[in-house]
């Protein structure tokens, strides 16, 4: 990521980047810091959200956030949590953090890099916003986005977007914007 941002600063070209967003909250810190240096295309696959009013706060307050980031546009993939309780299936009573978490990444990560795959022409790279979180391991996460990568043949930015102060941003933003911020990582277990 820090190269991809350097190098737009030298030559001024900005990469094309679907960035897999789980929450407005996320996208905000995330966006204020790389908007400058990427044509950005939001991807909203997380049907491990539950229950479904707690996806719809959540997508309503992505939206909130990118009505405040000029050019960034928004793809919001059919998605049920019938995609995801399968995945987990056995790992309910494991901690937050632990394997149910990372398969969770893997169902998510491994979406964006398939959508990305059929659409080659229209992105350079993907990343998402799950490694703004002081909550989440961002090498943990950097790896399951790699594989996915691998997995489909094509590029995967590296980040750890709480460097800069993203998560800082995020939470000063949400305030100043009035955005709804969630309390729980959207999965029920």
């Amino acid at each position: 990521m820090e190269y991809e941002i350097e190098r737009c600063k030298t030559t001024g070209t900005k990469p094309r980047l679907l960035l897999h967003a789980c929450c407005g909250p996320c996208a905000a810190g995330t966006l204020a810091n790389i908007t400058p240096y990427f044509d950005i295309t939001v991807f909203f696959y997380n049907p491990n959200i539950m229950p479904n009013a707690e996806f719809d706060l959540r997508l309503d307050a992505l939206k909130q956030i990118l009505s405040h980031f000029d050019g960034v546009k928004l793809i919001v993939p059919e998605q049920d949590v019938s995609q995801y309780l399968p995945v987990v299936r056995g790992l309910e009573q494991l901690p937050e953090g632990g394997e149910r978490c990372t398969k969770c990444f893997d169902l998510r990560l491994k979406k964006t890099a398939e959508y990305l795959s059929s659409h080659r022409d229209s992105y350079d790279y993907f990343a998402t916003t799950l490694t703004i979180s002081p909550l989440k391991n961002a090498a943990l996460i950097n790896a399951v986005g790699n594989a996915a990568a691998e997995q489909y043949n094509v590029d995967y930015l590296d980040s750890d977007f709480k460097k800069r102060d993203g998560y800082l941003k995020s939470t000063q933003l949400c305030k100043e914007w009035g955005v709804y911020r969630q309390h729980y990582c959207g999965c029920a277990f």
